[in-house]
């Protein structure tokens, strides 16, 4: 082969290289990597999902079952169950907590589930089982006690007619506080860290500090989210946003509520304290600490709202991408 010959043929054959290359490249399938998760794509995992709302009495936590579960699981496709102790025990012992995580996580035909009922935080995984979504709603100590208070001797609107234990009793809440009667003692405050500790021993032991440890440690590490009742709308929408596959629609179900079932059940009277009352309750160190943990809760639920939605309620856009992927 002669000399230019020899560099022609170089030239064609490097330029039928780049048409090769050109057209690999050109029709490579495109990936868009300005996306997070396709908004839209099926979840593997939600046929074995289980959602557990252990709730806490008087906190609106009737509104938020019924906002969140009965109302959205045919449309969501989901099974919404009541959780039932008995003789209104809030906490399992092991033999029944071992029994609830083999039946909840076994019951195929009840997957995916939602669950709610008055009970003490479970670890599923002390039983070699990964734990559910754990989320929940709290309200300030002595608002709460004052509902519950008042609740046992006037009832409410959604059982109408049913007599509570108290009725007829029309002690109010500053007498007993006065007279340091049964139904104030501020032992009866300690309920939301109980709930959130778990079935320790200490954790039933009013004013422990290793309960209010333990509280904290799970609500970080084991819940999903934990409102606060003056925000409830605000949990709906963050439940809404963060897991569709059970509450998608969840925050434009509750907005377009009425007032009789955007507030399911109220106190039918509460008599407000007097500053005195209120002094001696804020100086009692059970509801020190209940408030400590009330606060703690609420912080940590403000961060998460500031970081996902921005001033106006909008969410704020995706803050990672991907790249550099290959093949």
């Amino acid at each position: 082969m002669r000399p230019n010959d020899s560099r022609i043929f170089t030239v064609v054959c490097n330029i039928a290289v780049l048409i090769i290359v050109y057209l690999y490249v050109d029709n490579k399938p495109k990936v868009d990597t300005s996306l997070s998760i396709p908004q839209n794509a099926p979840d593997p995992y939600k046929s074995r999902a289980i959602v557990i709302y252990n709730r806490i009495p008087k906190t609106g936590s009737t509104t938020l079952t019924n906002a969140i579960g009965y109302d959205l699981c045919r449309d969501n496709g989901f099974n919404a169950i009541h959780l039932n102790l008995t003789k209104n025990k809030f906490s399992m012992n092991l033999a029944d907590q071992a029994d609830f995580v083999q039946n909840v996580t076994t019951w195929t035909e009840k997957l995916p589930a939602f669950y709610h009922g008055h009970v003490a935080f479970v670890d599923f995984t002390r039983f070699g089982r990964p734990n559910p979504i754990y989320i929940n709603l709290i309200r300030e100590p002595l608002e709460r006690l004052l509902s519950h208070y008042y609740f046992l001797r006037y009832g409410d609107n959604f059982r109408v007619g049913l007599k509570r234990s108290k009725a007829g009793n029309n002690e109010t809440f500053d007498e007993c506080i006065t007279k340091g009667g049964k139904d104030c003692d501020m032992k009866s405050l300690w309920l939301t860290i109980p709930y959130f500790c778990g079935t320790a021993s200490f954790c039933s032991t009013p004013g422990d500090p290793s309960a209010l440890a333990q509280a904290k440690h799970n609500l970080v590490n084991h819940y999903l989210v934990v409102g606060v009742t003056e925000r409830m709308a605000d949990l709906i929408t963050v439940l809404d946003r963060l897991f569709p596959s059970f509450f998608k629609g969840a925050a434009a179900h509750y907005k377009q509520l009425g007032e009789d079932r955007a507030h399911l059940r109220y106190t039918n009277k509460k008599i407000p304290p007097k500053p005195t009352t209120i002094a001696k309750v804020q100086a009692n160190p059970i509801y020190k600490m209940e408030r400590e943990f009330y606060d703690f809760a609420k912080t940590e639920f403000e961060s998460l709202w500031n970081r996902i939605f921005d001033e106006n309620g909008n969410p704020l856009p995706s803050q990672f991408h991907y790249e550099k992927i290959k093949p």
